[in-house]
């Protein structure tokens, strides 16, 4: 039975997806992923996702967007965006 809880596996998704977990941690994400059935659809589906995008040509974002998008980002971390 895993000990890693589904919040300890979330925080840890992103270098399992990208296979920079090594070791003991990669071997519990291993584990925790084949004996729970909501983190492996989230592996799973969060899989199939990439892949969708990476057969994707990029898109330009609009100008207006952009500058929403920027705006949302910098009043939620209190940070000026680079020009």
């Amino acid at each position: 039975m895993s000990l890693l809880t589904c919040n300890q596996f979330l925080n840890e998704l992103s270098e399992y997806l990208d296979d920079e977990a090594r070791g003991a941690v990669r071997d519990e994400l291993e584990q925790h992923v084949s004996e729970c059935p909501n983190c492996w659809v989230i592996v799973d589906t969060t899989k199939k996702t990439i892949a969708i995008y990476k057969g994707m040509e990029a898109e330009p974002i609009p100008d207006a967007l952009r500058g929403r998008l920027m705006d949302a980002l910098s009043r939620r971390t209190g940070r000026t965006p680079d020009a």
